[in-house]
């Protein structure tokens, strides 16, 4: 996206070529009359400051495309936004104070603005340039795209003031608490996106405020902030009413989340890999079965190639286990792997105690179903992905769809030719593109890159501690998991692994 915006400051002609570089800024060329937007901001130091040719650097001018559109009544009358990626390719955003004038500028506008002489100052949490008349501004072009970036809220929060008056979306936006049926976007609520809650604001006189409240949607308008105290809190203001975009695939609420895993326990591996699961509703595995497929994706692992019946590929790439006895109760662990039942391999503590669904001896003996040759190394070590997927009932194909999924590494041949693995909505994967709208189901097509990494050293005891929180009463994600690694002793104990500090919780 940041390549698109250098695109177009290029193409709106020879004004923005670069004639060199400032002495300050860029040290050792001709000082170059346009300075970027990121530089701008930097000379704002909590207090009102005229620009003059000193502070500047000896620049005078930005080249900027703006952002903002009052056609939908929703961003303030007087300012008009715009944004650039000038230095480093750092997309930054900033306001014109131009009164009645601001309406004049339609999104898509590329101008040149003669910034000297103007005033820098932060005005109702919004860093701004006042003193700009008609007469400094010059329109190059009209009607071009208008660029934003994808954020998370989590982002946002972090470092609000490199946000500010720049274009972003948020994607899988829901809100929290959930509103009242029938409820509409005029005023304050709390967009989640399962990274942290954002502010949306709409004004009652917005032309769109009476637009109903979505389950879920992409959230697309102008990142402003207001001051309390010493800091800056974000919020999102969309600008028209087609910056919302409703996402209508369906999230349904998973029966079973995976929680953690021990892949390279200290010592051998074989017979003592082991998964961790949460239940989210009471579940008797003798009336709802499920399966545990797991994909070892190694280099030398047959059959080679993409997999063409995905979870149910078998030989040494994917390896099945039933689920058909037991019983979970909901909110609680269940674990399924190896026979050993040892926290860390040969000479560690028992679990044997633990709420086992399946131990199978996977080392000596195929998977359920014939779906997977026996093995010493159920999930991979090192280097290429290795993946843990559940499903709710047995019979499972290159068709099925897993109640969730996680992956670890990005190598091998994973997705290709019409053939990988199927991905759940989730906290990690989408089954259909939130930006594009289009289908993509399988882990590494379109947006589903995302994957934990491996630990190092390798034969250290590590366990995956996955620790997110999952809202019940919302039917989604509000805080993704992430990965904590602990490494085990021999000596460990099974709280270590069920620390309510760390793992994923149910919230309601």
């Amino acid at each position: 996206m940041m390549n698109n915006i250098q695109k177009l400051m290029i193409a709106i002609g020879a004004a923005l070529l670069l004639w060199g570089c400032s002495e300050g800024n860029y040290p050792g060329g001709e000082i170059s009359p346009f300075i970027g937007t990121y530089d701008v901001r930097n000379i704002y130091k909590n207090a009102a400051v005229e620009l003059n040719e000193s502070n500047l650097d000896g620049s005078s001018k930005l080249a900027v495309l703006v952002t903002s559109d009052h056609s939908g009544g929703n961003i303030p009358e007087h300012l008009v936004f715009v944004q650039d990626a000038r230095r480093l390719g750092f997309l930054r955003g900033l306001a014109l104070n131009l009164g009645s004038e601001a309406k004049d500028y339609l999104p898509g506008d590329s101008i040149l603005v003669d910034i000297k002489g103007a005033m820098l100052d932060r005005v109702e949490g919004i860093l701004q340039l006042s003193n700009i008349s008609g007469s400094k501004i010059q329109r190059v072009s009209r009607g071009l795209p208008v660029a934003y970036q994808k954020v998370n809220v989590a982002q946002v929060l972090a470092n609000p003031n490199a946000y500010e008056s720049t274009m972003t979306v948020v994607v899988k936006g829901g809100f929290n608490p959930i509103p009242e049926t029938g409820a509409k976007l005029a005023g304050d609520w709390q967009l989640n996106d399962g990274f942290g809650n954002l502010l949306l604001r709409t004004e009652p006189t917005a032309n769109f405020a009476d637009k109903a409240l979505y389950r879920m949607g992409n959230y697309y308008g102008l990142i402003l902030n207001k001051v309390q105290g010493d800091s800056l809190v974000p919020y999102l203001k969309p600008r028209v009413a087609s910056d919302i975009v409703e996402l209508k695939s369906v999230y349904n609420i998973p029966k079973v989340i995976i929680t953690g895993w021990s892949n390279d326990p200290r010592g051998t591996d074989a017979n003592y890999e082991y998964m961790q699961f949460m239940a989210t509703e009471d579940i008797d595995f003798s009336k709802t079965p499920y399966a545990v497929i797991t994909t070892n994706n190694a280099g030398a692992s047959t059959p080679i190639g993409y997999p063409a019946k995905g979870w149910a590929t078998g030989g040494l790439r994917t390896y099945k286990f039933n689920l058909t006895t037991g019983v979970a109760k909901k909110g609680e662990f269940f674990y399924v792997g190896g026979t050993g039942k040892l926290i860390m391999s040969t000479g560690s503590t028992s679990i044997a105690d633990a709420n086992w669904i399946t131990a199978y001896a996977y080392n000596t003996r195929d998977g359920f179903d014939g779906v997977g040759t026996k093995t010493t190394n159920l999930l991979a070590n090192s280097g290429n992905a290795y993946g843990i997927s559940i499903f709710q009932g047995t019979k499972i194909d290159a068709n099925s769809v897993p109640e969730d999924v996680m992956f670890v590494g990005t190598g091998g041949t994973l997705f290709g030719n019409g053939y990988g693995y199927k991905i759940a909505n989730n906290d990690f994967y989408d089954v259909i593109n939130p930006i594009t709208l289009e289908e993509q189901p399988f882990y590494r097509s379109g947006t589903n890159t995302t994957a934990l990494t491996y630990n190092t050293p390798s034969d250290a005891g590590f366990f995956y501690i996955l620790g997110g929180e999952f809202n019940m009463t919302l039917g989604r994600w509000t805080k993704a998991r992430s990965k904590y690694a602990p490494i085990l002793e021999k000596e460990s104990k099974l709280t270590e692994i069920e620390d309510p500090n760390f793992v994923t919780k149910l919230v309601y």
